[in-house]
């Protein structure tokens, strides 16, 4: 999700000139790009535990491998620091051996210590398979150095299928640097965090605390496994240098990479059309633009997957949106084409019908019965009828709540949305044409928008979903914390509406059945289950629409051939990583004579 957040931002816009070296990827050897999951803050250390540390995933920063972002299995990878591994049929054990040639740039070689201490620091941060929590699904029991090469990590007794996942998706640093921040008994505490009782809860909060120590490290230098190292940093770029240590090095064709800072979409756009940038993640380009863009000699635009949807969703406490004919009859109001058209018509496809996910997938999980959901096709005549089923009156051309006081529908979206803004207001406009007053209220960014979203004060407001992808987390997205589910020391609770972050506010059964409940078991379930269990999902989310789906995002990428060849084909599924990923596989190669 920062991902998407961060590459959706939009500001004043600002020139070309507007960072220090622009235009320098024309210079021998130097790779100019943009990095998609976050702004550049010169005085953030080099550390990749900190949200804003300079360090870069793919060119220095390095995980053990690569997820491959399969649209139905989250377990397929490519080789990072890890050149191979093995797993048990269900998960219970992964034994990772590490590339034979790593070492880091300072020349000392990548071991098996590097990583149990790089698991030991992921375990202040908590979450995914070093939750502290043993009860904890998916968290792992034991990590083992079985030599100087080879690891061994166990899940714990609740099973999650997305373990090896989350083992392999760890960031590795070097233990001589950063080993130094985990207290001499740390894995002595660790194992006693295990446990029940007083001793086991305040090991468990030694753990934790120290998380801020973790984060705030500041090392002296970047030292890396990663086919480059940061040599300096200032608010406009970063200049990261050839690490002549990496394992692959053969591969790797550029001896300098920039990374440019941005403020907003409109920033990079300048970039791209000034032929300043030899690729740039995804970025949301309104046609206009995209023709500037192409015009750029060199210039070319590659399309694929991206597992993201956007939705509007209902805060369910507030009527009338509690009543389900409501949310109905706002879906068949809602133009998705015409809505995708205005807001992103080069890195979206209108939702086809509403299922909780992204359209390629769901034709891998339900096939042909997709055929068997409600559509919401443009229908004001069942719009009106849905309205009257919950109450509502219309009265001189407007509808009205069932007391008769007027009927406001407020939409919500962080200001800095430039796709979400003008989604909104599309569909707005919209209701306002079949009789109900709407209007768009902005937040002044995003953070304070998910504050004010999880606080409740929300009625309607935009929010990603279809996160995969592991069906799992496809579903926490509609029936995790935000919907009062919470998974505690292995136990699932529904929490009332208004507290703990349930700002969505459902029901805890529908007919008998447990969303919430269901999801959960899509995290151990076998491949068959999955399938019953997303099926199922799908129909009651289609029914009751506690999110309707408004168009599903394309992965659009920009990439220049003036300086270098061998990119990524359209929907090839390298596109979701790091183009330094790519150099890693032997992609990117300089082109003659530039």
């Amino acid at each position: 999700m920062r991902r998407l957040a961060a590459i959706t931002v939009t500001a004043l816009i600002a020139t070309a000139t507007a960072c220090g070296g622009v235009g320098g990827s024309a210079d021998s050897g130097v790779y100019t790009t943009i990095d998609g999951a976050k702004q550049i803050d010169a005085t953030a250390p080099i550390n990749p535990f900190n949200p804003q540390g300079n360090t870069f995933l793919g060119y220095d920063a390095m995980t053990l491998a690569w997820p491959k972002n399969d649209p139905v299995d989250p377990n397929r990878f490519y080789p990072g620091i890890a050149a191979s591994w093995t797993v048990t049929p269900d998960q219970g054990e992964v034994v990772i051996h590490l590339q034979p040639k790593a070492r880091w740039s300072d020349g000392k070689p990548v071991t098996s210590e590097d990583v149990r201490t790089s698991i030991g620091l992921a375990y202040t941060q908590g979450g995914t398979a070093y939750a502290v929590d043993p009860k904890a699904a998916g968290s792992a029991a034991d990590v083992r150095v079985v030599d100087a090469r080879t690891v061994k990590v166990t899940q714990g007794a609740s099973k999650s299928n997305l373990f090896l996942r989350n083992v392999l998706s760890t960031v590795v640093v070097p233990a001589h640097v950063f080993g130094h921040l985990l207290p001499a008994d740390f894995w002595t505490t660790l194992k006693a965090a295990r446990g029940t009782g007083p001793a086991a809860e305040k090991a468990k909060g030694q753990i934790t605390g120290l998380a801020e120590k973790v984060i705030s490290f500041a090392p002296a230098k970047d030292v890396s496994a990663g086919p480059f190292t940061l040599e300096r940093v200032n608010p406009g770029e970063a200049l990261l240098v050839r690490n002549k240590h990496f394992y692959a090095n053969q591969n790797i064709a550029p001896d300098r990479v920039k990374v440019l800072n941005y403020t907003g979409n409109q920033q990079i756009w300048n970039y791209l059309i000034s032929g300043s940038l030899d690729s740039a993640p995804f970025t949301a380009v309104p046609t206009g633009v995209l023709k500037r863009i192409r015009e750029t000699e060199g210039n070319e635009v590659v399309k694929g997957f991206s597992p993201v949807a956007v939705s509007l969703a209902f805060g369910q406490t507030r009527k009338p949106y509690d009543n389900v004919h409501v949310r109905r009859a706002l879906a068949y109001l809602i133009d998705r084409s015409q809505v995708t058209k205005v807001a992103s018509p080069e890195a979206g496809t209108p939702a086809k019908t509403t299922t909780g996910i992204h359209a390629k997938s769901a034709q891998a999980w339900l096939g042909d019965g997709i055929g068997q959901l409600d559509q919401y096709q443009v229908d004001p005549a069942k719009a009106a009828e849905e309205l009257e089923a919950a109450g509502m009156t219309r009265k001189g051309g407007k509808w009205a709540m069932p007391d008769g006081t007027p009927w406001k529908v407020e939409i919500h979206v962080p200001a800095s949305f430039s796709d979400w803004v003008s989604a909104a207001k599309a569909i707005t406009s919209q209701l306002n044409d079949h009789g109900i007053d709407a209007t768009v209220l902005t937040a002044a960014d995003y953070t304070l928008y998910l504050d004010e979203l999880a606080a409740g004060k929300y009625d309607v407001g935009f929010w990603l979903m279809a996160l995969g992808p592991s069906p799992y987390n496809i579903y926490q997205r509609i029936y995790g914390s935000a919907n009062g589910w919470q998974l505690l020391a292995g136990q699932l609770t529904h929490v009332p509406p208004g507290t703990q972050g349930n700002w969505m506010g459902g029901p805890e059964t529908i007919d008998g059945i447990n969303p919430g409940a269901l999801t959960s078991r899509l995290n151990a379930a076998n491949p068959d289950e999955q399938r019953r269990i997303v099926g199922t999902l799908a129909k009651l989310t289609n029914q009751q629409l506690p999110v309707i789906q408004l168009y599903d995002y394309v992965n659009t990428q920009f990439v220049s051939t003036s300086r270098y060849t061998g990119w990524p084909p359209a929907d090839s599924d390298v596109l979701r990583l790091p183009a330094g990923v790519w150099m890693q596989l032997g992609m990117i190669k300089e082109k003659a004579g530039s």
